[in-house]
């Protein structure tokens, strides 16, 4: 089974010795992000997001299907990730290896079982009908931090995804085109966002946003995933170095202080995105006569 490339000696000593003086490879300071890029594709629900050589392309999709039974008014939310060997030797199609397992599941808690989007929004007939949202993370380029660009990535194609209308009479459904009425945004209750801390030193030195070489050099992970009003939804420590309780409550502390940054970013993406698609002004004059 191929395998990451490993650092040699000489890389790793001289990584681990700049750390010592809170020196990092690419200049940044020991709690700086890489520049964040985000852009939408023409179609509402693509999202693509560049963390430094990082790249993640995040799509949404979805279908009329039958709830699970024991579910009757919750639609299904189902986050699907794909790690090609183009993003990296060590991935192979069609052989999960332990990373893709592990970032399945924090997104899966992250998003799904934080309960980011609304599933009781997607109910269109109880017990009968429901809309089935899919979002599939496609990694296109790997440089460390693979959990905060995918979070990234879904959260912004989710916030930009739009819906088909649809109107319910009797026990059929009819789904409206994008020509007969406009496409609805999805029920976002919160925003949750990753953030994940490499520790050096013992567990006492926390790193953010870790690129590939940091990671091989690092001790252990922690991720702390929360959103912008402080609320904490999720702290995982990824096996590694046994941490101090004041390293995990100064990571979390840094994570609520990154959070904010990150939000902001695919705000302003998204209302960059908003006023390019608005087409002479027709959403404000839309929302005008709304008021009226």
């Amino acid at each position: 089974m191929p395998r990451e490339a490993e650092l040699s000696n000489n890389e790793r000593a001289f990584i681990l010795e700049a750390l010592q003086e809170d020196i990092r490879l690419d200049g940044r300071a020991l709690e700086a992000y890489r520049d964040v890029q985000l852009s939408f594709g023409d179609e509402y629900g693509v999202a693509d997001v560049q963390l430094g050589k990082t790249r993640v392309l995040a799509r949404i999709s979805a279908s009329v299907t039958a709830p699970f039974p024991d579910r009757k008014f919750d639609g299904i939310f189902t986050i699907i990730t794909e790690l090609s060997p183009m993003a990296s030797p060590a991935f192979e199609v069609g052989r999960p290896t332990e990373t893709e397992t592990l970032l399945s599941r924090l997104l899966e808690v992250a998003l799904r079982r934080s309960s980011a989007l609304s599933t009781e929004s997607l109910c269109l007939l109880a017990g009968s009908k429901v809309w089935s949202l899919t979002a599939t993370c496609h990694i296109l380029s790997h440089d460390g931090n693979l959990l905060d660009s995918c979070c990234i990535a879904v959260l912004a194609a989710l916030q930009h995804y739009r819906i088909p209308d649809t109107t319910v009479r009797g026990e059929e459904v009819m789904v409206h085109s994008v020509d007969e009425r406009n496409p609805v945004p999805l029920a976002m209750l919160h925003h949750p966002l990753c953030v994940t801390m490499a520790l050096f030193e013992g567990g006492e030195k926390v790193v953010v946003d870790a690129t590939l070489r940091e990671q091989q050099c690092c001790e252990g992970e922690v991720v702390v995933t929360a959103n912008k009003h402080g609320e904490v939804c999720q702290i995982a420590k990824l096996g590694g170095v046994p941490s101090d309780a004041l390293v995990l409550l100064k990571c979390i502390d840094v994570a609520l202080a990154k959070v904010k940054e990150l939000d902001a970013v695919i705000a302003k993406a998204l209302e960059k995105d908003a006023a390019k698609r608005d087409i002479g002004g027709l959403v404000a004059e839309l929302s005008a006569d709304n008021a009226r």
